[in-house]
């Protein structure tokens, strides 16, 4: 078929725009107080099954955090993450041995099935969820929107090749968020998560003898030998790897940031969403409100990626699995 330059490029712009406005109408009908009249007590349930879970472990914290946002990047807000079967993203390569956390998920929605039974959905619970870990971990409270559906399907594929991977290229992560409808600013201010929880030694092979402090370097080979187990786990930030602070961004500055994309938000060599990474970063490094309010802002936003609402999807009685 053949097509003019100009004509494909205004069929882009329409395509991008009617991708926008159907994205804007579902998020427009999400709202902070859906349950008010149908699930009055969901916040108090969800928080104080977070809580318990966090004092079993703290690092459940940056699990909870994950899973929303692993949801939110595949298939957008659905609780697809949570969906077990063959073609479950739990078994995708960027989740296998990563992803965890579902068990707490599943008491959470226990919890409130036994309050309001058939009300609220597993996508709404992931959200409330990741606020409430990043809470408890001393980030700031936000109003979290809700009236997401489920979904019925998993995408493992999808999971393969949407989650951006940690030893991708700066502008190749960056485009990921875009097309999400994120912004730059997003990208940095999400990525400040990894101030709380662990990676995986396999995740550092890229990273590990390119450290430029000693005593750093020589502690990660120590705890990931390269003749180890992949499956190791070391502090994203080593200083303060529980609690919710800025400290990731300072480990930045200083050479320190443990997986290569990290540290590429403040030393990718040239380009311009480099300068713009380096400058958001030593900003954040600077002042911990900033980081914690646009990190709120942006967890809001994270929230609206494509949601089911109104009558799509269904609202599961069990996340791993969709109704008979």
């Amino acid at each position: 078929m053949n097509m003019s330059s100009s004509s494909f490029t205004a069929s882009s712009i329409l395509l991008t725009y009617c991708f926008l406005l159907s994205c804007l109408v579902s998020s427009s009908q999400l709202a902070t107080d859906y349950y008010s009249t149908t699930c009055p007590n969901l916040l108090k349930i969800v928080r104080e099954e977070v809580q318990n879970a966090l004092r079993t472990e703290m690092r459940m914290a940056a699990s909870l955090l994950r899973l929303h946002y692993l949801d939110c990047f595949v298939n957008g807000c659905d609780a697809s993450v949570l969906l077990d079967g063959r073609d479950s993203e739990k078994f995708a390569v960027p989740n296998l041995n990563s992803a965890r956390g579902f068990e707490v998920v599943d008491k959470i929605k226990s919890a409130v099935e036994s309050s309001c039974r058939g009300v609220v959905t597993c996508a709404d619970i992931l959200a409330i969820a990741a606020r409430d870990a990043v809470v408890l971990s001393g980030g700031k409270h936000w109003k979290v929107e809700l009236g997401r559906r489920d979904g019925v399907v998993a995408n493992q594929t999808a999971a393969n090749t949407e989650i951006p991977s940690p030893s991708a290229s700066l502008d190749a992560i960056t485009s990921k968020f875009v097309s999400l409808g994120l912004s730059l600013t997003d990208m940095v201010v999400l990525s400040g998560g990894h101030t709380i929880g662990l990676a995986r030694c396999a995740s550092l092979s890229n990273r590990l003898y390119n450290l430029t402090d000693p005593d750093v370097a020589s502690d990660l080979k120590t705890r990931c030998p390269a003749d180890g187990d992949g499956n190791n786990t070391v502090p994203l930030d080593r200083n303060s790897r529980d609690l919710f602070d800025n400290h990731y961004y300072k480990n930045l500055v200083s050479g320190k940031g443990l997986l290569q994309y990290d540290q590429m938000l403040y030393s990718s060599a040239s380009g311009e969403a480099a300068s713009a990474t380096k400058a958001l970063v030593e900003r954040y490094s600077n002042d911990l409100n900033v980081f914690l309010d646009d990190f709120a802002i942006s967890m809001v936003k994270m929230g609206r990626i494509s949601p089911l609402t109104g009558y799509n999807g269904q609202i599961r009685k069990n996340c791993r699995v969709i109704n008979n």
